[in-house]
């Protein structure tokens, strides 16, 4: 199903040959990327993070800055980049798991905003509030020219859906499900002998590198890294996605994501409170659905989907 949908994501883009379709299915591709990596600690750990930006920018400033060297290929810059977005996901994730509920949020905030301050403050490595400076090289690979627009998009597009059908494996194995139980009832989890620390460590690590991932997608795709990658409006952001998709049903946060960017670009373009608007549409979902909009469209739909089949049974 994950192949037929990105090959006719690719056909699509290729026939219209719409650079507007092109651009959002991109966007779509990293911020969708990275609710749904948030989501497997909001929704599936029970963990909710104010600070998931730190991965997102890490991995953008961190691929960014290997390429600039000139010494590194596309490939061996990725694998370090996530490499080292793993390695700051053990440090942060074994300090922040101690805490329960509204710390964990607010101790992972705090390391995201400190990311933040290093990144403005080292301004002969980072370029401070400037960003990267100069690009990013897109030297060819196997074959590969991501200099190419189309065979970046077809490249962005399968490294979207393999993460996503490798995220839908996880959460469906029994990995997935004892992180559902550590979420729920940790003291049953421990009584069948589930390390719960452990679980949320890992859940925490492979958050942080999915995120990293999409960190590095944006940063090809802008050629570049700035300081709001990892500030704290994009972790708010990927709450705000996971909430209007909803985070009970696995595509809800990529849902979310192109609700988020589709309103967004509506409200932009026609008002500068934009934040005050998106405000009031985010009330009108949680008050109205009192669920992400998958989640309301599936509660609905299920119980008639059950009885259609039953009766042609």
């Amino acid at each position: 199903m994950a192949l037929s949908g990105c090959l006719v994501v690719i056909a699509l883009a290729l026939t219209l040959d719409n650079p507007q379709f092109a651009d959002f299915v991109l966007r779509l591709s990293i911020f969708g990327l990275y609710a749904l990596s948030l989501n497997l600690l909001v929704g599936y750990a029970g963990l909710v993070s104010f600070g998931h930006a730190m991965f997102f920018g890490f991995g953008a400033y961190a691929f960014g800055l290997l390429m600039q060297t000139g010494l590194v290929s596309i490939p061996l810059a990725f694998v370090v980049s996530i490499a080292g977005a793993a390695v700051l996901a053990v440090s942060v994730g074994a300090l922040c798991i101690r805490l329960k509920d509204i710390y964990f949020g607010i101790l992972t905030l705090a390391f995201q905003m400190l990311l933040h301050a290093v990144i403005l403050s080292w301004v002969s490595l980072t370029g401070g509030d400037q960003g990267l400076q100069g690009g990013i090289p897109r030297p060819p690979f196997l074959g590969v020219d991501l200099g190419n627009p189309k065979q970046f998009f077809v490249l962005a597009c399968v490294f979207f859906f393999g993460l996503v059908l490798l995220v839908r494996q996880m959460v469906e194995s029994p990995f997935g499900y004892s992180l559902r139980m550590v979420r729920d009832n940790p003291e049953r989890a421990l009584a069948l002998g589930l390390s719960v620390q452990r679980y949320k460590l890992a859940a925490f690590v492979i958050s942080g590198t999915i995120a990293a991932n999409a960190g590095v997608l944006m940063s090809l795709y802008v050629s570049g890294a700035y300081p709001n990658f990892a500030y704290w409006t994009l972790s708010g952001d990927g709450i705000l996605m996971i909430m209007l998709g909803g985070m009970t049903v696995f595509l809800g946060p990529i849902a979310g994501a192109g609700i988020f960017l589709m309103l967004n670009g509506i409200i932009t373009r026609t008002t500068e409170y934009s934040g005050l608007v998106m405000g009031i549409v985010l009330l009108c979902v949680v008050l109205g659905l009192r669920r992400g909009v998958l989640d309301f469209v599936f509660e609905r739909c299920g119980p008639w989907a059950v009885r259609r089949l039953s009766r042609e049974g």
